[in-house]
């Protein structure tokens, strides 16, 4: 048995943690810590959740020995400091992504995971979204050749919703940076068009990066000024194409706990399949789409610990992708004004 302690109760532990934890029999949440502050008002959740403990002592969580792993979710400027608490009560540690704040940050962390011989990682559940299994599925079965470029869009349309600051590479961003890395490792080189148009110099509104390996070219687009229904993830190959557009995620439940459905999606929306065989035959097909399943990366994470396998999201990974979003920002703040 996997027996987890939370720390912070917001968005991403009800919808992206909760509900796909309580489906497996060898993974438990027996307590959540919140700071006080943080319950005014907001109380009335915790009662969705008779089985697990909420608490406003931190040490209660800490010095708990039935916790085997203690997963962070809090605001990215104490994630550091929270996991290196629990790190230093022998806890091992999960943590919501970005990571860090800085680089040096993660270093340190990882340094002090090593020294414990505990496992500190990144909750990188995006590599279990559907769509993304579905586009890994196409790519590990060879049918598309050598890839030639791979496109991946995270896009809305909320112009109205920017404001100055950096988040949208942070924030969602991250999540595509790091499927590309999880698929083709650390780039030969990397191509930064990151802008502020709305808020030039004071935002991050508009992200194109590409990222080269040899003959492939991979790139991340992001943005919140796109207003058609764009393909999530296209690809090319030297044998065929593959697109698919978003597998979406769940509804959200203002009045009780978020459940989620781990149907297969509509055929509606499975990805399309374009190829030829060696004697030039052309072929086009429907692709069932993978289900998104976040409790796979807990899965993985139970082997690391109890049948020291490897971890799934790696420590070089994370750096990479710390770096990327570092250097992201940086280009953002170069970037010149650019009128609409």
């Amino acid at each position: 048995m996997l027996t987890i302690a939370f720390i912070g109760f917001g968005n991403s532990v009800v919808n992206y943690h909760l509900p796909y934890i309580e489906r497996r029999n060898n993974i438990q949440v027996k307590s959540i810590f919140r700071r006080e502050e943080d319950r005014i008002g907001d109380t009335d959740r915790e009662n969705w959740y008779p089985s697990i403990q909420f608490t406003t002592y931190l040490e209660e969580v800490l010095q708990d020995s039935e916790i085997d792993l203690i997963v962070v979710s809090t605001h990215v400027d104490s994630h550091a400091h929270y996991a290196k608490l629990a790190l230093e009560a022998g806890k091992h540690v999960l943590v919501e992504k970005p990571f860090a704040s800085l680089v040096e940050e993660a270093e340190e962390i990882f340094a002090i995971a090593k020294e414990k011989n505990l496992i500190a990682m990144s909750n990188q559940n995006r590599r279990y979204d559907g769509d993304f299994l579905t586009l890994k599925k196409i790519i590990e079965s060879g049918v598309l050749g050598n890839i030639i470029e791979l496109q991946s869009h995270y896009n809305y349309f909320r112009p109205d919703s920017i404001t100055p600051g950096f988040g949208l590479l942070h924030g969602l961003a991250v999540h595509t940076i790091d499927q590309i890395i999880s698929l083709f490792g650390e780039p030969e080189s990397t191509h930064y068009d990151v802008r502020s148009i709305y808020y030039p110099g004071e935002s991050d509104d508009y992200i194109d990066i590409d990222f080269r390996y040899g003959m492939l070219k991979a790139t991340v687009k992001c943005s919140l000024s796109v207003k058609i229904d764009h393909p999530k993830f296209i690809i090319h190959g030297d044998k065929g194409s593959f697109v698919k557009y978003s597998s979406g995620h769940q509804n959200k439940n203002p009045h009780g706990p978020t459940v989620v459905s781990f149907d297969q999606e509509a055929e509606s929306n499975w990805g399309m399949l374009f190829y030829e065989d060696e004697k030039g035959k052309e072929y086009r097909e429907s692709v069932p789409s993978e289900v998104t399943d976040y409790a796979i990366l807990y899965e993985e994470l139970y082997k690391a610990i109890h049948d020291d396998s490897e971890k799934p999201v790696k420590d070089e990974e994370v750096i990479t992708v710390m770096r990327i979003l570092e250097n992201g920002i940086a280009a953002a703040k170069k970037e010149q004004q650019i009128k609409l």
